[in-house]
């Protein structure tokens, strides 16, 4: 079996004892961003699994978008991205 060189772990224990790998998270070829896929993203950067620049360049992110994900995330949950609840989040 082969397995593809990568830089960084390739499986990360989350604080609810669960286990994210590489493979549960989102194709590169993403196009539709729905709140689940976005939070995936997000706890892979806060987790250790990307690194923020990696996620950036892998998913084609701006390091603004990101950083309003993680925003949105730690202030008011996985909610916060949907795209139907924007104006209920956004700070006026």
């Amino acid at each position: 079996m082969f397995l593809k060189k990568i830089e960084g772990p390739r499986s990360v224990k989350l604080p609810d004892g669960s286990i994210m790998t590489r493979a549960d998270l989102p194709s590169p070829k993403t196009r539709r961003w729905v709140a689940s896929r976005k939070a995936l993203v997000v706890q892979a950067v806060a987790c250790g699994l990307l690194t923020r620049a990696d996620a950036a360049e892998s998913y084609g992110l701006s390091d603004d978008e990101l950083a309003e994900w993680e925003t949105a995330v730690r202030n008011h949950g996985v909610n916060a991205l949907k795209a139907t609840a924007l104006q209920k989040y956004r700070q006026p």
